[in-house]
């Protein structure tokens, strides 16, 4: 039985970026997308965070990810765009409506966006950039004696050789350590994570891909397989990984969905608790800014059973943007935030600020149904 899901609209704001996060330490988690929070649990009221810069169709926000950087007990955002020359933090003051400062953590140009990963172990999140003309990094917050984070970062640069666009995280070879997925091959985790650079596997090559690329066994095998998206043209696909008689790696791709274009996020969520993940992504509205295939088709957001490489799609919105129909930008967010056990979806775009809360399985309720109830 498909997941119904209420659409509400929460801002006319462009940002492409949110997350959820407790910003006012109030117990209740609030909506942050760009220049503004949205305070739980009703999201009505908007507080300004600090000016984002509007740069040629876009903005200077690609990432709003939650982070005590600085060990105050209030949480900042880590931040990052196309357009900056360095991924940034911004301070959270611990009073509303307050300007929130923002610092360099390092430099990085170039970023598609940002993606986190507690790569060693830490407890603490790495910050990956996809700064496409730049070889793979990561960022690691310095923390004081307490594990508190200080507000300075290490830079720890992986890779020899640009990453191009799209970049994720895949135990590929099954040994236990996270690899990162890059456009046209992976970087192997060494035993020890400190000896750089990491080797580099070119085994396939996936376009101008998705942030983030998924690893996921889709077949039952015990083999990690990829799920990409193509982020500036038609399609998403998985790979299929297999090793032969000789002990090498093969991928074999497969189509999921060819109707769709600019797939630029997903993730991996067990969208109507079943006990079983599901793929769920969508259209970022406008990627560059009507240049790509497909970019004046409606726009949606899907969820899809992934039935051991069937994939099944169901659609949670779909239509002209000038219908109020929304993507699902290039950072949405999946959080429960109704409090009745099934996540909700979160989703930024130049086509506005949507929340779609999801109402579990209704037997007999069509999603349109549900939405004008």
């Amino acid at each position: 039985m498909p997941t119904v899901f209420r659409k509400r609209k929460i801002d006319d704001t462009a940002f492409e970026a949110c997350s959820v996060f407790d910003v006012n330490n109030d117990g209740v988690p609030d909506i942050v997308s760009g220049a503004y929070w949205y305070e739980g649990p009703h999201f009505l009221k908007r507080h300004k965070i600090c000016e984002v810069a509007a740069i040629d169709g876009y903005h200077d926000d690609f990432c709003d990810y939650p982070m005590d950087v600085d060990g105050d007990g209030w949480t900042d955002i880590i931040t990052a765009s196309f357009w900056s020359p360095a991924v940034r933090w911004r301070k959270n003051p611990g009073i509303a409506d307050q300007p929130w400062e923002t610092f360099d953590i390092g430099p990085s140009a170039c970023n598609e966006t940002l993606r986190f990963f507690d790569i060693d172990g830490c407890g603490i999140p790495e910050i990956f950039s996809n700064a496409i003309h730049e070889p793979q990094k990561y960022f690691k917050l310095i923390v004081d004696g307490e594990g508190k984070g200080t507000g300075r970062f290490e830079t720890i640069v992986i890779g020899a050789e640009p990453a191009g666009h799209g970049m994720g995280f895949a135990d590929i070879n099954g040994d236990g350590r996270m690899d990162i997925v890059l456009t046209n091959g992976w970087l192997e985790q060494p035993e020890n994570p400190a000896q750089l650079p990491w080797k580099f596997h070119k085994e396939f090559e996936l376009g101008a891909a998705s942030v983030p690329i998924l690893g996921h066994d889709i077949t039952g095998n015990g083999l990690c397989d990829i799920i990409v998206g193509q982020g500036h043209d038609y399609g998403l696909h998985w790979l299929e990984q297999r090793i032969d008689s000789d002990g090498k790696r093969q991928w074999t791709k497969h189509e999921i969905d060819m109707t769709g274009s600019q797939f630029h996020d997903m993730q991996l969520v067990d969208i109507d608790n079943d006990g079983e993940l599901e793929l769920v992504t969508g259209k970022r509205y406008r990627a560059h800014n009507d240049g790509d295939p497909g970019a004046f088709d409606d726009i949606g957001i899907y969820y899809y059973k992934i039935n051991k490489g069937a994939f099944e799609k169901h659609v949670i919105d779909y239509g002209p943007a000038s219908s109020d129909a929304s993507g699902c930008g290039i950072y949405f967010w999946i959080a429960d935030l109704s409090g009745n056990g099934y996540p909700d979806i979160i989703a930024p775009g130049k086509e506005g600020l949507y929340l779609f809360e999801n109402v579990g399985p209704v037997s007999g309720t069509t999603a349109k149904e549900s939405d004008e109830a």
